[in-house]
């Protein structure tokens, strides 16, 4: 241990001693950095809408390949399997799919989940958000908007939106019950808050 220790210092005094030597003539220019986007270029993760590519694929193995699947090719692909996987789940609680609170049948919510892409509105019409009613579904995500909650109200949420939420008996299955934490976002750039530990 104290062989490591000598070494260790003698390196150091040699680092300062070469730092403390340098004078301006021995400073090189760093280069600035480029991006060089020539190659093949291989997707490996889908994650417009948090949640979808974890819960809706029904093997680990099913997973991995949704994650690879090119977006125009996700509703053929997985549309079915996501559809057969609420039926499932509705079935295990003895109930059915009902349209939900915008009016999406299954096929038609298990079309819109299947291609994991979120829309732009390039005219600016609307804001961005993940769930803005009817006229403004799944058009982008905003910081604040609780993404899982939205996508189980459209899930399990019924016509009212609170067909599921635990009440009479019914298990909660609208909300995942966490909350955004007050005070993690900001209106100015990072947005962000940094992390608390």
């Amino acid at each position: 241990m104290k062989i490591f220790n000598i070494k260790y210092a003698i390196a150091l005094i040699a680092v300062a001693a070469f730092t403390i030597s340098c004078d301006d003539d021995d400073v090189t220019e760093i280069p600035e950095a480029s991006t060089n986007f020539t190659g093949t270029f291989v997707q490996q993760d889908q994650m417009g809408r948090p949640g979808i590519n974890t819960v809706f694929p029904t093997t680990e193995a099913d997973e991995n390949e949704f994650n690879v699947t090119i977006p125009s090719d996700g509703i053929a692909r997985w549309q079915p399997t996501f559809q057969a996987k609420v039926e499932a789940l509705y079935d295990a609680y003895g109930a059915t799919y009902e349209n939900n609170i915008i009016g999406l049948d299954l096929p038609t919510l298990t079309t819109a989940l299947s291609l994991d892409v979120l829309q732009v509105a390039p005219n600016g019409s609307g804001p961005t958000t993940y769930f803005g009613g009817t006229s403004n579904f799944l058009t982008g995500r905003a910081l604040n908007d609780d993404v899982i909650d939205v996508s189980l109200i459209l899930l399990f949420g019924g016509q009212s939106g609170a067909r599921f939420n635990g009440d009479g008996g019914t298990p909660n299955l609208v909300s995942d019950n966490v909350g955004l934490e007050a005070g993690t976002t900001s209106d100015s750039f990072p947005y962000l808050t940094a992390p608390k530990f």
